[in-house]
């Protein structure tokens, strides 16, 4: 079997740290203040997050995207280093901030957000070198819509000239108008991870498995979705397979996506079917809904095979 220390993968795209507080009532009236159990910073994004995940299963992780010149963008900038990731292709913006989220956390697990842009909306292909795939065994586009069809297309397209494996997470709420933005990129993609909510929303498909044969007939090689409490669906031209979730505690859900994308990924690169890899997938997932973001708790690939092994499914 493949060695993990041979998946070099680069995570192109958004970037964006998290604050999340947990506990959360209701939101004080007037300038009135309120105690939470806890308050956290992580690293996220459909780049971002999963950088860290990668990172912690063993990959070598390069993050590619861009950051203001600001303390936030020096906050996650260390947050990512500090967990292994090489940052030195991440660009500074001088006239955008950091992308942020503020993600308060309901007692009932419930997350709404505040979110700024930022400098995710002035990343263009420009800010990548020429030399950026070199060395690499895959690339990851997280938030395709931010760089546009063609030009996520372009860099895709190179990506598979150099032999490199790809895949593609969406960030935007499913819309048939977003689906049609990055349409010119899905013939290069050979893993889409989108979550169920936007296999509906681009679709309008009665049922997942049909929406995601929907997005196999776009180009698509295999589309890998995630479904929450039910887990995970991943539909090839030749197959449909179910994965359920694992049972836990669940504290935040925040980065749950990106998990699975950076296990389902990790469980291809090691030899493991569709099946082994979504289950690999979900069991990373579980390990990031018992903490706070992406970076909660400690977990490694030996570690979560072994939870894999043995943790009951919901």
């Amino acid at each position: 079997m493949t060695d993990i220390s041979s998946m070099t993968i680069a995570t192109v795209g958004v970037h964006v740290l998290d604050v999340h507080a947990i506990g959360i009532e209701s939101i004080p009236e007037g300038s009135a203040g309120a105690l939470v159990d806890t308050i956290a910073f992580s690293p996220a994004g459909t780049a971002g997050g999963t950088a860290v995940v990668l990172s912690r299963l063993g990959a070598g992780v390069r993050s590619i995207g861009a950051v203001g010149a600001d303390s936030i963008g020096r906050t996650l900038t260390t947050l990512l280093s500090g967990e292994g990731v090489d940052t030195g292709r991440l660009v500074t913006k001088a006239d955008a901030q950091t992308s942020a989220s503020v993600i308060p956390v309901r007692p009932n697990g419930d997350r709404p957000a505040w979110h700024c842009i930022g400098a995710n909306g002035v990343f263009t292909l420009d800010d990548i070198a020429d030399d950026a795939l070199e060395g690499l065994t895959h690339l990851h586009l997280g938030g395709p819509e931010f760089l546009g069809g063609p030009a996520a297309d372009e860099l895709l397209a190179r990506a598979r000239e150099k032999g490199i494996t790809t895949s593609v997470d969406i960030l935007a709420d499913g819309d048939p108008g977003m689906l049609e933005w990055i349409a010119d990129a899905l013939p290069h993609v050979d893993y889409l991870l989108p979550n169920d909510d936007q296999v509906r929303g681009f679709t309008g498909a009665d049922t997942l498995a049909e929406g995601a044969r929907m997005l196999i007939e776009r180009g698509v090689a295999c589309v890998a979705l995630t479904a929450g409490a039910d887990g995970a669906l991943v539909v090839t031209p030749d197959e449909t397979i179910a994965v359920p979730a694992f049972a836990i505690d669940v504290v935040d859900t925040t980065g749950c996506g990106d998990s699975f994308s950076a296990g389902f990924l990790v469980g291809r690169h090691l030899g493991r079917d569709l099946q082994g890899s979504a289950v690999l997938g979900c069991a990373v997932a579980a390990q990031v809904a018992r903490g706070l973001g992406t970076t909660a708790g400690s977990y490694d690939l030996d570690s979560v095979v072994e939870f894999a092994r043995s943790a009951p499914t919901g």
